[in-house]
């Protein structure tokens, strides 16, 4: 079974231009220019609410298996959500020093963007964007 979620053609700034509230949509273009800085991508929406960068394949133990982003982030209306950041053995190590975050099953989200240490974020997305497809433990 592959995963549902899909990337779409709606252009990001256009998605990132209707983000409410407005501290909100601000974070997410802080988190756009900051991705496109370290991954050296634009970025593409996948599905309705997340902005990806790069894409990797994953396979469960279970067999289910699918297509998804390498790294990303959704402006969401609570917090926001960043995808990728905690799936490398690297990660623990340097989420320690991320600044007031909580975890997801796979997501890491924080309140505000200025929680987060930026160099630390950055580490993290560097990380999360040069990892390869994988053998996923979980299901």
């Amino acid at each position: 079974m592959a995963n549902k979620t899909q990337p779409t053609d709606v252009p990001v700034e256009e998605f990132l231009a209707g983000v409410e509230p407005r501290r909100r949509r601000e974070e997410g273009l802080a988190l756009l220019a900051m991705m496109r800085d370290v991954t050296g991508e634009q970025g593409f929406m996948y599905g309705t609410s997340i902005v990806g960068f790069g894409t990797m394949h994953y396979r469960y133990a279970t067999g289910r298996e699918g297509d998804t982003v390498k790294v990303g982030f959704s402006p969401r209306k609570a917090r926001l959500s960043l995808y990728g950041l905690q799936d490398s053995t690297d990660a623990a190590a340097h989420l320690a020093h991320l600044g007031k975050h909580s975890l997801g099953v796979g997501c890491v989200y924080a309140t505000r963007l200025s929680d987060l240490d930026e160099a630390v974020l950055r580490e993290l997305i560097r990380i999360a964007y040069r990892r390869g497809d994988y053998d996923a433990q979980a299901n």
